[in-house]
């Protein structure tokens, strides 16, 4: 295995004509100076694209969230009202059920159970017998 110390790194590299001509740029800059290489109707319809792509994504989160908005309160002033009274209304069903079951007994909260309506019996009958009035 072959080290080297920092001495013998730095001796052998001594800065160059290239290291010294070397100049810092942005890539912005870099990206500037591309341009030159595409004719120029390559770049201006680079040009129309771009801002057409940011328009149109600019209409689009516009239309989004205006819609997104209509959507949100047409539903909450149209739709959770009529969903709060069906919810309401099947609590006030359920306590009376069970107030039903308290009071008479668990075979009472059935509703219609135990009635004797003119033509129905409790049990019913089979076929081919006649039913008990």
């Amino acid at each position: 295995m072959v080290t080297f110390s920092e001495s013998e790194i730095k001796s052998n590299h001594s800065p160059t004509e290239d290291d010294e001509e070397f100049i810092e740029e942005t890539i912005s800059e870099r990206l500037w100076g591309l341009t030159e290489m595409f004719p120029e109707v390559i770049q201006n319809s680079a040009s129309v694209i771009a801002t057409f792509s940011i328009r149109g994504g600019r209409n689009l989160f516009w239309f989004t969230s205006r819609a997104i908005w209509v959507t949100s309160t047409s539903f909450m002033i149209l739709v959770l009202p009529i969903m709060l009274e069906i919810e309401r209304v099947t609590i006030e069903e359920q306590q009376l059920q069970q107030q039903r079951q308290i009071l008479l007994g668990p075979n009472a909260a059935a509703p219609g159970y135990g009635t004797n309506a003119p033509g129905m019996s409790v049990m019913p009958s089979l076929p081919g017998q006649p039913q008990k009035s």
